[in-house]
């Protein structure tokens, strides 16, 4: 027995006293709460003893320790209990369910009952029920219910694993406040941040520090601010995240999305862009389908056609693009162009040219030698065509070509042919209100060096052209009609004018006739409508 005793009091004084309060018996000059006590319901040995100075008394019980304070259930292998201090302290096996909502294992334990506040230490585990939390050390707030580890921690719920150097639990809630080194790895995805918030019960990820998200298709997503839940797929981030996908990135100062149904949305000041089809897309709301690739642009939208001194600029009410397999299907051909009857072969569903684009409402075009304008527009990458409809006009230089329907070829991205049909009318300014006109049912022009080089008139054509002498003085105004007629330009300005056909006309000394009167009939000049530069068309 003597032996017994001197063993006991070398472990307490060689031991921090440690953890939850013991025993305390309830008196009318001191009454305390029951949910204070600590109570000892089970144990196979128990010592009671006080210290040198008969200061301390000490309560040490061995073997299946069960011990309850209010709700919370304390089992260990050994425990010592100091009356004195509402302290004591466990070793083996130790184990906490709090309100059966929270357990907790550990090697060692040092508890607080008052303070409701315990200290565990070696190879601790802590589980809501989802969840797992393991860390060398940790202290929990019975009365918060909060944990709060220093050490290292690392969180598992089902095949989500975060680590993290420091963390605080929130039972209650379910969340967990990680800081430092923070890293989360999923199947689906992986994140690395200095800090974040996780919600077990809802699988919720909260983003408070600038983040990288990479998940297992190779997306890539930095963001400081928003929340990534993995039981819908729906996320949602601010402070102008940055969402890179294969060769389309996007940015907004608000970026969602739905992996259930692959759709972005990238609000204020949004741009996507596809470095695979050198296009650049500005917008106040821009919608994207991943699963399709089809994106929807408003709010003053902007589409940049990428070249290499003289990118391509379209704004419209709205734009559209998508994969023209989605639109047309894919048969043997595909019929794009209603007034010609064009087609274009079968299409293979991954080329990269099986994509169009679309505008609707004030659309306007703008290249450094090219610039256009129409109601609405469609263009297809497989073919390299601008169509305009209702209203379209294009103007090159001091040219400019209106019509009913206006094709505009393109080649290598640079303006390579015109077509305009139906009411065809070109006009090229001279000076201040002084025109040379040409008007006929069908209209069309090439361009050489992304300048135009030649227009050919054909059915019903008639003209009015200034002929000027060698020193650009004009020496008369020649108006006639002919069924074709070819058209040259050189340095940007007509040079020559031939009839291919009968042709009927006058040739008018200057003299005779004013600006204001050689005006062919529907004439109109629509300088307004011309786009001026590529700023203005951020507007």
């Amino acid at each position: 027995m003597n032996y017994g005793k001197k063993l006991f009091s070398l472990l307490v004084f060689l031991l921090p006293v440690l953890l939850v309060k013991a025993q305390i018996t309830t008196t009318p000059n001191n009454p305390q709460d029951s949910s204070k006590r600590v109570q000892i319901l089970n144990y196979t040995r128990q010592l009671t003893f006080k210290t040198i100075d008969d200061t301390t008394k000490l309560t040490i019980i061995v073997g299946t320790v069960k011990m309850r304070q209010g709700t919370s259930l304390f089992y260990c292998d050994s425990c010592v209990i100091n009356n004195n201090t509402n302290v004591f302290e466990a070793w083996g096996n130790v184990h906490i369910n709090d309100s059966d909502t929270t357990d907790i294992w550990s090697n060692h334990l040092r508890y607080l009952s008052k303070e409701k506040l315990a200290y565990l230490d070696g190879n601790v585990r802590m589980s809501d029920g989802k969840a797992t939390l393991t860390t060398p050390d940790l202290e929990y707030n019975m009365e918060t219910n909060i944990g709060t580890y220093t050490h290292g921690g690392k969180v598992v719920n089902k095949k989500t694993v975060l680590t993290s150097q420091e963390g605080q639990y929130f039972a209650d809630l379910k969340d967990v406040y990680f800081r430092k080194n923070v890293l989360l790895k999923d199947p689906a995805y992986t994140i690395k941040t200095d800090s974040l918030l996780y919600n077990s019960g809802t699988q919720t990820t909260k983003f408070i520090s600038q983040t990288t998200i990479i998940d297992s298709s190779g997306r890539t997503i930095r963001t400081k601010d928003g929340f990534y839940n993995q039981q819908t797929g729906k996320a949602e981030f601010g402070q102008r995240p940055e969402i890179i996908d294969g060769d389309i990135s996007i940015r907004g100062n608000s970026v969602r999305f739905d992996d259930s149904t692959g759709i972005y949305v990238a609000e204020g000041n949004a741009i996507v862009v596809n470095k695979k089809d050198g296009t650049t897309l500005i917008g106040g709301i821009i919608i994207q389908n991943k699963n399709t690739n089809a994106v929807l642009a408003t709010r003053k939208p902007l589409m940049i056609i990428k070249q290499d001194n003289d990118s391509t600029f379209i704004t419209a009410d709205t734009l559209f693009s998508a994969r023209l397999t989605d639109r047309f299907g894919n048969k043997d051909s595909i019929v794009v162009d209603s007034v010609k009857g064009k087609k274009i072969a079968a299409i293979n569903e991954k080329d990269s040219t099986n994509r169009y684009f679309e505008g609707y409402r004030n659309v306007r075009i703008f290249n450094d030698s090219l610039q256009a304008a129409g109601d609405s527009m469609f263009y297809s990458f497989k073919d390299s065509i601008f169509r305009l409809y209702q209203d379209p006009v294009v103007w090159a230089n001091n040219s400019q070509i209106t019509g009913d329907t206006i094709l505009l070829f393109t080649k290598n991205k640079k303006a390579d042919k015109v077509q305009a049909f139906e009411n065809g009318f070109m006009i090229n300014e001279v000076q201040k209100d002084v025109y040379n006109q040409i008007k006929s049912t069908r209209i069309d022009g090439w361009f050489i060096d992304g300048n135009i080089d030649s227009v050919r008139a054909r059915g019903l054509a008639e003209c009015i052209y200034y002929i000027q002498d060698d020193d650009s003085a004009f020496t008369g105004v020649n108006q006639s009609k002919s069924d074709l007629i070819d058209i040259y330009f050189a340095e940007k300005a007509l040079n020559k004018v031939v009839f291919r056909s009968e042709v009927t006309g006058t040739l008018w000394p200057m003299k005779q006739k004013s600006p204001s009167e050689m005006i062919l009939p529907n004439f109109r000049w629509q300088e307004e409508r011309r786009p001026k530069s590529k700023f203005e068309m951020y507007e």
